[in-house]
Formats: C-alpha cells, structure tokens, sequence
C-alpha cells in the first residue's frame, strides 16, 4: 500500500480511532498503511487521518520487530544539505596575526554552507573564555573580537563549521606581544687607550617574541648626554672605541624586539676613565758639530774718495767663531777711542765713519779682526780732495 487508503461506501458514516501519534512517526518502518502519505506539518498540527482496516500484509511483520521499534527513541529528520561547508580564510591570517598588548582583535571570517551551518571557536583547544572573547556569527561569517588583547590571549584559535555529517575547519595563530624588559647586569670589563670592553646579560621577559637585538649608549660626565653606539647588535658583549682622551664614560643597553625598546636600562655601575699615556721621547746621541773658525773677512775695504768738509764711510764684512775684535788702523797706527772715527761692528758687518776729513786724513786704513783661533785684516786707500 502507498498512501492512505479510502474509507469503502459501507464504512463512511463511522470511523476507526486513529493510531497513536507514536505509531504514526514509525509507519514507514513498520508499515502503517498512512505514514507514506502524511507529512510531517499533518503529524505536527494533529490532523486525524483515517483508516478502514489493515490488509493481511500489513501484518506480516515479526512481532518481536515491532516492539523493538516501538521502544526505540523517535528517528530525527536532517535537513538537505545544498552547499557544503567551507571557510574562506584571508590571506592575512593564513601566517601569525601579530598585535601589541592593548590592541583590539577583530577578525571577521567568511564562510559558506546551506542550510545556515554551525560555527564553533575553540582556543587551544578549549572553549573560549566570553569574559574576554565575543564571537558573532552570521548566515555566512563568524567575528571574534577582542577589546583590548593580553599576552593570554595568544595561542591557537581554531573555528570549526558543521553542517549535517560535514564539517569544515581552520587555524589561527595569534601572537600578542609588548616591549621586552632590560637586560639584567651590565659590566664594564676592560679600559685601555681609548677603548672600552662591556658584558650584558640577556632580559628574563622578551616581550613574547624574539629580540632584534640591543641598542649601545655611552655618555661622558661633563655633558651627561646619551648617544647611540650600536644599534640591534645581536653579541652579549662589545667595544666601544674612539672615547676622548681625558673623558670619563658611562654605558648602558636596551633590549629590542618589534614593539620598540624597553622602557628602561641597567648602567655601567663604574665610570670609563680615558687618561693621557705617558710619552717618552728618546733622543738619539749625536756628535755636537763645532762651528769654531778664524776670521776671515767675506767682503774686504773698497778704495773711497772724499771731499774735505764730507764725511766718509768704510764697510767690509768679517767670518769667525768666537766672535772676534775688530780693531781699525790708518797708516798701521791704532785709532780706536779718537774722537775723529766712529767705529761700529754688527752681525759680522763693520763700518769705519770719518767725520768731516781734511786733507791730513788720506791715507792707508785698516781692519783687523782677531780671535783665539787667529787673525785677518783688509787695508785700503782714503784720498781727501779739497774742492776748487
């Protein structure tokens, strides 16, 4: 039979009760001659459906059959599934979502599915905490969103989208990070001319992420300024070169990673002192040389004539070492301290001045010059003409 059967003309003033709502959900199974043409809105709202009698072959089935089936739970009906499910993850999410502590987290998630699928958020495994995580979900994406993001909130984020027997799933890993603390101990090891040797130790907190490296400060103490002598340098230990002599220094060194510097910074507990080495000239021996010599005049007397009345010069230049005396002759007779003749000697130069001559005052001059080493002399002739 497939479908309700028809009241005969006989039987249409009076109806058989209808069977229980039970048995009507289980006629497809156990062969209800009504079940194939009702639908689930008639067992739903009540309506009565009516039946003459069950053919022979409606009761063919084992008795045993039929209390199993009526002691078993009433089967549900799954919905079509038209589209299976799929997420759609952005490309952004498929490496680490990187974000800094405080920052706000909103990752909305598109997906597909028909029926309207199931969406699920799981947390390393775990339901999410709703304290600090809102999730939202609509006919085709899934929102997690975060207000302000703590280092806890780092971790696996998986959504999982059910529909029917199928199920579609995907990863996020989110990373929550803040600047790293300052290395524990700094140590100025060694000074030597103008350079200077310091340890570190690494921070105990990194921020939750890896270091880029360390920024170098030194700062002298007249200018009590910082300025930067390494940058991201990646050794627990380095030189500091070309200090100014006579300077003394104080160092300090930040950690880094992608959130900046840390706030603070250990500092050298001992100063950086740049003394002045003592230099040591060493003169090397030599021979002094010795310049000593007899006289020996460079540039002798010149004949002169003069006119009576005219004073008259005589020059002539002299070489010696010691120094030697000059002495001035006219007519092989020393004339030295008369009044008459002005005698002068400087820098080897010697001058003889004859104040106004007369015709007595021609004659043979000369210039001797003696040393210890010995002597030298020049002579020449003065003629003195009277004017007609």
């Amino acid at each position: 039979m497939t479908g309700t059967q028809e009241a005969s003309p006989g039987s249409r003033g009076t109806a058989p009760p209808s069977p229980p709502t039970e048995n009507l959900l289980l006629e497809p199974i156990l062969g209800w001659p009504s079940m194939e043409a009702a639908t689930t809105l008639e067992v739903a709202s009540g309506s009565k459906l009516q039946v003459e009698k069950a053919s022979p072959a409606d009761t063919e089935q084992p008795e045993a059959s039929l209390k199993q089936w009526v002691g078993s739970p009433t089967p549900q009906l799954l919905p079509t599934v038209e589209v299976h499910p799929k997420i759609w993850l952005p490309r952004a999410l498929r490496q680490t979502y990187i974000r800094k502590v405080g920052d706000t987290v909103n990752l909305l998630i598109p997906f597909q599915g028909k029926p309207k699928p199931r969406a699920t958020w799981t947390h390393n495994g775990c339901a999410l905490d709703t304290r600090r995580v809102s999730v939202r979900n609509g006919e085709q994406d899934s929102i997690l969103f975060i207000r302000e993001a703590q280092r806890a909130d780092s971790g696996h984020y998986q959504l999982c989208v059910q529909l029917g027997g199928l199920e579609a799933t995907a990863t996020i890993d989110i990373l929550v990070i803040e600047r790293p603390g300052p290395p524990q101990s700094i140590k100025l090891v060694d000074v030597w001319g103008s350079n200077a040797t310091l340890e570190w130790t690494p921070p105990q907190d990194t921020g939750n992420t890896t270091l880029l490296g360390y920024t170098v400060q030194k700062a002298d103490t007249k200018s009590g300024l910082w300025f930067t002598v390494l940058e991201q340098y990646h050794r627990n230990s380095c030189i500091v070169s070309d200090l100014i002599v006579g300077n003394s220094y104080a160092f300090r060194v930040f950690a880094e990673n992608q959130c900046g510097l840390s706030e603070t910074a250990p500092v050298t507990a001992d100063l950086a002192h740049i003394q002045k080495a003592a230099t040591v000239y060493k003169t090397k021996g030599f021979a002094q040389r010795d310049f000593s010599e007899a006289p020996r005049f460079t540039q002798p007397l010149a004949d002169c004539t003069t006119i009576t009345g005219y004073d008259a010069q005589l020059f002539c230049c002299v070489r010696a070492s010691p120094r030697p005396k000059i002495i001035w002759l006219k007519n092989k007779m020393d004339i030295q301290g008369n009044p008459k003749y002005r005698a002068l000697s400087h820098l080897g130069i010697c001058s003889l001045e004859i104040r106004k001559p007369g015709p007595f005052d021609g004659g043979i001059y000369t210039c001797k010059a003696v040393n210890a080493l010995g002597e030298a002399s020049v002579d020449c002739r003065v003629d003195v003409k009277t004017p007609n």
